[in-house]
């Protein structure tokens, strides 16, 4: 990695420390890009040099383009290292970074981004691939194209943003009275959060499974998978839990998503670290239903069962290193598991449950790894995502990753706040659960009954 010299992480948290140590292990410095709110934190503490961005909001730092620009000047660095979340999947940022002579560690050409980033255009892409997808529209703008479109996929159906991501900007419907009603509320909610009111319609699949397949894609031609997750433990399409591999997944289904997977990737000339993501229907059949051009919040179970560094694959390919692996290589070893602890309180709607965290004891032994940016004594910021530290079990097979998850839940110690711990053991003692593999609509009824 002769090329990377200097790296600015322009991120927080324990994807801020995650890429610290993947710079440190390859020998290249890392800086880290911090709000006030994060000026003493400990990937700042440990990085070679740190360089203020702005105010504590993240619209006033990490959010704001040209604040990293400048941070990445000011230190001297030759490449940004988004890590997942603010503007890891922003094309306008990795463009200007790129004519900025700064390595975006990520997919280049920006194109790439922009054009998977738009989730209608995504599909489209991926019908050209060959790659199955839900049945559903092109972009709309109005009440009577959605209607029309409506009327030709079918309801239920889902109005989804267009330029939306990680669960947001998604609202389901039944019928045509509830798209009527449904359609202006997400349109806005599209332009509030994403600068985009454009929406598009899908068929909702229910009772699917969320599997996602890790990619990995060089500048010499190489493009693998590195076998898939199952995500599909959520609330309210957010994730709470991830596998992998993903349990109880007939063979044929898993390397026939994996190859969906990969030819997407061939077909828009993708390179770097990605996530394929589909639904898998009770009936056996899969669609393809977005692409994440960044590293993902799971990651890790992915390098427990297959050995990978994924974050020091992210670097190799962005200094115009080849992979290091085949993909014969890259068969499952194990299973893995990861709870992400978050500071809510689960007892009263997962309201988010800032503080001083007073106690951070953390489980460790065989098979236990917890990545955290945060230790006993630091504040927990409103200004940003609530995770404290993501639990990651690994084990000779599923039954064993889940009970080191269980004694590692039991060993952790949390002081201060509430947080999402007590809902996780509850998870991982539910017998239908742990018999597996539950759907995504699984969890919102079962935490109802758990009330």
């Amino acid at each position: 990695m002769s090329s990377l010299r200097r790296v600015l992480i322009a991120n927080r948290g324990e994807i801020a420390l995650r890429v610290l140590r993947a710079c440190h292990h390859a020998g290249i410095e890392a800086v880290a890009a911090y709000s006030d709110a994060d000026k003493a934190a400990r990937w700042v503490e440990l990085a070679d040099d740190a360089v203020r961005l702005g105010g504590s909001p993240a619209a006033k730092s990490y959010l704001d383009p040209d604040a990293v620009l400048r941070a990445a000047h000011e230190s001297g660095v030759d490449a940004v290292h988004p890590g997942y979340g603010f503007l890891a999947e922003n094309a306008d940022f990795a463009r200007k970074a790129g004519e900025a002579g700064l390595v975006f560690i990520g997919p280049p050409p920006a194109e790439v981004i922009e054009q998977l980033g738009d989730k209608a255009t995504a599909r489209r892409m991926a019908e050209q691939a060959g790659v199955p997808v839900v049945p559903g529209s092109g972009p709309l703008t109005d009440l009577t194209a959605a209607t029309e479109a409506a009327a030709s996929i079918g309801f239920p159906l889902l109005v989804k943003a267009s330029a939306g991501g990680g669960g947001r900007g998604i609202r389901p419907v039944r019928n045509a009275a509830e798209l009527a009603e449904v359609l202006p509320t997400a349109q806005a909610e599209a332009t509030a959060a994403f600068g985009d009111g454009t929406v598009y319609l899908e068929r909702l699949v229910t009772n699917a499974r969320h599997i996602e397949v890790q990619l990995l894609a060089d500048e010499h031609g190489t493009v693998l998978h590195a076998l898939e997750r199952d995500c599909s433990v959520q609330r309210r399409r957010q994730k709470l839990v991830e596998e992998a591999p993903a349990p109880g997944l007939a063979p044929e289904t898993r390397a026939a998503i994996a190859d969906a997977a990969v030819r997407l990737a061939r077909h828009v000339g993708y390179r770097n670290a990605g996530t394929a993501e589909f639904l898998l229907g009770e009936d056996g059949e899969f669609y393809f239903i977005e692409m994440n051009t960044r590293i993902q919040v799971e990651h890790p179970i992915t390098e427990c069962i297959t050995g990978l560094d994924l974050v020091a694959e992210q670097l190799r390919i962005a200094a115009g290193d080849p992979l290091r692996v085949t993909q014969s290589d890259l068969t499952p070893d194990g299973a893995a598991i990861e709870l992400r602890l978050n500071a809510e309180d689960p007892d009263h709607g997962f309201r988010p449950s800032p503080g001083e965290l007073t106690r951070f004891d953390l489980p460790g032994g065989l098979g236990v790894r917890v990545d955290s940016g945060f230790t006993a004594g630091d504040r927990i910021s409103p200004f940003y995502d609530s995770m404290l530290a993501k639990l990651i079990c690994f084990g000779a097979d599923r039954t064993e990753a889940l009970a080191r998850a269980r004694q590692a839940l039991a060993e952790l110690r949390i002081d201060g706040l509430p947080t999402t711990a007590s809902m996780h053991a509850r998870i991982l003692a539910d017998p239908e659960f742990n018999a597996g593999p539950v759907h995504t609509g699984w969890l919102e009824p079962w935490l109802a009954r758990e009330r």
